[in-house]
């Protein structure tokens, strides 16, 4: 494997009704463990001169309730189950997730090369008071050894300058056949999986996706030319994308 660029589950804010899933009912370091052990499997397979996008998205402690209720803005960010306030933080704390689990990588032998901040101009509104609504998310470039592919060429930022690390890319919603959205609550635009497999591999290479989802950065590298492997628990996300890959 050359390049993996993938989202695993976010903590707390998604019920993916799947055997074996995290982020839904796992302590927080558990969660940030299970990802850890998994990259371990990632780092086996990768070249030396291998990478990963990881992106990763935030959320706040639920003060200890159970469930959270539909956004009014929002109705699919309603959850039955959540886990438990971590210890040490407060109701409404903003976790941090992304860089704990960075954090946590790094510890375990990985070079955190980049935050890369995925802005979004046309995210979702929000129903709240007291911040301001979120409009992005992170994205860490990681690699395996301090040497790595990276073509600085294949991406060009405004006025053709080398990209920097604020990128404006839209949410892309799926769309079925039949003009409705694909069953997957958090698609990953395929404007971003293209734009980190073309930095970081080159024609023929293998892309990997462990936590592949609705199977968007496997399209994105068969449209690019190279070859993908992909990781999903989901049997119905695989069905998907089964059906994405053969369209």
């Amino acid at each position: 494997m050359q390049t993996v660029v993938t989202s695993p589950p976010y903590w707390s804010l998604r019920d993916y009704s799947a055997e074996g899933q995290i982020g839904r009912d796992d302590a927080l370091g558990e969660y940030v463990k299970s990802i850890v052990m998994a990259f371990d499997q990632v780092r086996r397979v990768l070249t030396d001169g291998g990478t990963v996008w990881l992106n990763v998205g935030d959320s706040y402690t639920s003060g200890n309730r159970r469930y959270r209720a539909p956004d009014r803005k929002n109705r699919a960010r309603a959850m039955a189950v959540r886990p438990p306030t971590p210890e040490g933080l407060k109701p409404k704390d903003l976790i941090g997730v992304p860089w704990r689990l960075a954090f946590a990588l790094q510890d375990a032998g990985w070079w955190l090369r980049s935050e890369v901040i995925w802005y979004k101009p046309n995210a979702h509104p929000e129903s709240v008071s007291d911040r301001p609504t979120k409009s992005h998310e992170t994205v860490f470039l990681l690699s395996k050894s301090q040497d790595y592919y990276y073509d600085t060429a294949a991406v060009k930022g405004p006025n053709g300058r080398r990209l920097r690390t604020m990128w404006d890319i839209n949410t892309e919603p799926r769309r079925r056949d039949d003009g409705g959205i694909e069953d997957h609550p958090a698609v990953m635009p395929m404007t971003l999986a293209q734009r980190c497999i073309q930095i970081t591999s080159r024609l023929g290479d293998t892309v990997l996706d462990p936590y592949a989802g609705s199977g968007t950065t496997l399209i994105a590298a068969q449209d690019l030319g190279r070859s993908w492997a992909g990781i999903e628990l989901n049997p119905t996300y695989v069905d998907l994308i089964e059906r994405r890959v053969t369209q």
